[in-house]
């Protein structure tokens, strides 16, 4: 009878070994670029925003809804503009609800 010799298989190459892996990250995400609606780190608005959110933290979005609404009834479109837009930046959902209640954007 003739024996024929089979090495062991490497268990870091064995083909369920290749199959359990995961592959690594091609692309990393990086935040400190342009972002997709173009507002980058050195935009005003968006600076505005980061700050509007440090000092009210989860309540930013609400508190610029009201500050936007104030700024309506009282017919000062510039500060109106100013507040929508760092409620879009902080939440689109509720800025947009803003615009179609007021109906001027």
């Amino acid at each position: 009878m003739t024996v024929h010799f089979a090495a062991a298989r490497n268990a870091n190459t064995s083909p369920v070994a290749r199959v359990l892996t995961r592959r690594p990250i091609m692309r990393v995400a990086n935040d400190n670029g342009r972002l997709s609606n173009g507002l980058g780190r050195d935009n005003p608005l968006m600076q505005a925003a980061l700050r509007h959110f440090a000092q009210h933290g989860l309540s930013a979005a609400e508190e610029a809804k009201k500050s936007a609404e104030e700024a309506f009834f009282a017919g000062d479109r510039v500060a109106y503009d100013w507040w929508v837009g760092i409620c879009r930046t902080i939440d689109k959902r509720l800025a947009a609800e803003i615009q179609r209640k007021n109906s001027i954007g």
